[in-house]
């Protein structure tokens, strides 16, 4: 047995196991690791694959497995030619150092919003992703024996009955427990909670003190991270800050509050370095900044993991997509008393309503051209949504290498044929900043995790009818009601959080010009292939201005990334040098 920051190494009669990351806790990666070579290592054994955050090589006695758990956290690739693989890594730029772009990556890329890539095209051609829930089956000599996908969620075996006849009251306790679960498999022998003040953050942070209290034979100990701002907006979030530590220092005093200062901080710093050095292009590394400045300062308190509360936004509120149910099965009096509830509950109208819960997930693309042709009005932020063509991406580059295609394979993936249920799926990738984490995960020796985006946590949460979780003008009431006992009362009853938008106005004030700068001197000829530079430099200067939206923006974000990774691409790969693979010509 072998341990090293991030890998555990394991050996048995059965074979070998090589795991990145931990399987069913934190806090005993070994007897994970054993246990997941144990289970996959019989002869023709095709088992679940077990809760963690995790990317596998099994080196078994008549075959080799690839796996990565269903959420997907921790990259795998395999590099493969004539149906033979002769090298899997954690890096995809590691194997594909010296191989031609893939131009189809870049299209399917850049259809979306996506935090996490889904999808198995890597930047490279010959590198594949292993993807979530998947289970790649090599022979010994390598040789390509098949790929299945074993993403059976809780929640949709059908032997896991819905709770129906479940109210607000019963669907927080199953909520409670689950969220209890998630946080005890993901406590450490240190481990910090990021803590913002806001319901999300508070709640996995109250509950990781309540565990420590409770586990007497597993001390541990608690650092509360948070990021402080005294100047601007989000100043305001300071007496939120304050309330969370001290009730959670109230349930475990010995916790170590950590406030790190960030009034220097704004989206864009440092850009080259992380959208460039990035594994690969990633649409949210403009945000990378805070987060760095959490990370690094966990790691130099030597903590093994770093919990975070994203992911509660999309999972843990009600789910409006429901309607689209209601549309679906002809339960048209249902879904107009309903809409008008979610109309009056968040002040919008009911046709705005009705336009985003139905009508767009059942025609996503038509949607985005009829709101483009509508609020466009000659910018080129001005109604541009998740997976319409930019314009400065030239349609003749989209037209040769399916950026139609890939935008209709992306819609189908966020809404797919029941919305309501595709919704959770889609939320997995877009709610974690898990590149940004992977960057420095070498470095560091952990990886952030995420309670909130838990399988059992999703599973309870999609399988809860609408009518226990929906409270008009009460966002997230089945979190709330099942975290009454510990939150206090300021941050329980808040329904409004003060977004991180300062960040990204002072962000582009500050490098807009150096952005642009950066995209008018790009030498990578990919770049001037694949882009209208100037349009692109016009989309820059209307962000600076603040039209558009978060959508639009997040487009904007994500082509800046490409064009910074692509001009560092040929100064990394020599930096690198050789290849590190978990495993190499077998």
């Amino acid at each position: 047995m072998a341990q090293q920051g991030l890998v555990t190494t394991v050996s048995s009669r059965v074979g070998t196991a090589v795991v990145v990351g931990w399987v069913g806790s934190v806090r005993d990666r070994v007897a994970g690791a054993r246990g997941l070579l144990d289970a996959f290592g019989r002869p023709g054994a095709a088992p679940r694959l077990p809760t963690g955050d995790y990317a596998a090589v099994l080196v078994c006695r008549d075959r080799i497995l690839l796996m990565r758990d269903e959420q997907a956290r921790m990259p795998l690739f395999f590099k493969e030619s004539g149906g033979r693989v002769s090298a899997v890594s954690t890096s995809a730029r590691h194997l594909g150092g010296g191989a031609e772009l893939a131009r189809r990556y870049f299209c399917r890329y850049l259809t979306g919003n996506m935090a996490q890539p889904h999808s198995e095209l890597t930047p490279f051609t010959g590198v594949h992703r292993v993807l979530g829930g998947e289970v790649v089956e090599l022979s010994i000599t390598g040789q390509m024996r098949g790929r299945v996908l074993r993403r059976v969620r809780q929640g949709d075996d059908p032997s896991v009955p819905p709770a129906e006849s479940l109210d607000l009251s019963g669907a927080a306790k199953d909520l409670r427990l689950a969220l209890e679960n998630a946080v005890g498999r993901r406590m450490g022998r240190m481990t910090a909670c990021h803590v913002s003040g806001g319901t999300d953050s508070t709640s996995i942070a109250l509950l990781a003190a309540r565990l420590l209290t409770v586990r007497q034979g597993h001390p541990g100990d608690l650092v509360l991270l948070a990021g402080r701002f005294k100047k601007g907006e989000l100043a305001g979030e300071q007496p939120y800050l304050d309330e969370a530590m001290e009730e959670i220092r109230r349930h475990a005093p010995a916790a170590r509050p950590v406030i790190i200062e960030v009034d220097d901080v704004a989206d864009f710093d440092d850009f080259q370095h992380h959208a460039g050095d990035q594994d690969e292009p990633h649409a949210h590394a403009f945000r990378a900044p805070f987060w760095s400045r959490l990370h690094a300062a966990a790691a130099e308190l030597g903590c093994d993991t770093l919990m975070t509360g994203c992911g509660a936004d999309p999972i843990a509120d009600a789910n409006p997509l429901h309607l689209h149910r209601l549309a679906r099965t002809g339960q048209l009096r249902q879904l107009m008393r309903q809409a008008r509830a979610w109309a009056a509950g968040s002040e919008r109208g009911l046709w705005d309503v009705v336009s985003a819960y139905v009508v767009r997930p059942a025609l996503p693309l038509a949607a985005e051209r009829g709101t483009a042709l509508f609020h466009q009005r000659g910018t080129v932020l001005g109604g541009l949504g998740n997976f319409a063509r930019p314009r400065w991406l030239r349609s003749g580059f989209a037209g040769a290498h399916g950026y139609r295609e890939a935008s209709i394979a992306e819609s189908r993936f966020v809404f797919g044929r029941k919305p309501e249920q595709s919704v959770y799926d889609a939320a997995n990738y877009i709610a974690a900043p898990d590149p940004l984490s992977w960057s420095r995960a070498r470095q560091d020796g952990f990886f952030l995790s995420h309670p909130f985006l838990d399988p059992e946590v999703i599973a309870t949460m999609r399988r809860l009818p609408a009518e226990a979780t929906f409270q008009p003008g009460r966002p997230k009431a089945v979190l709330r009601d099942a975290m009454a006992d510990l939150l206090p009362p300021r941050i329980l009853g808040r329904a409004v959080k003060i977004p991180f938008n300062e960040l990204y106005a002072r962000g582009l004030r500050i490098h807009g010009d150096e952005l642009i700068d950066l995209c008018r001197s790009a030498r990578h000829p990919l770049i001037a292939e694949m882009f209208d530079v100037e349009t692109l430099c016009r989309a820059v200067k209307e962000a600076q201005l603040g039209i558009g939206d978060s959508y639009s923006w997040d487009r904007l974000n994500s082509s800046l990334a490409v064009v910074v990774w692509l001009e560092r691409l040929d100064q990394r790969s020599c930096a690198l040098g050789a290849p590190v693979s978990v495993i190499a010509g077998s």
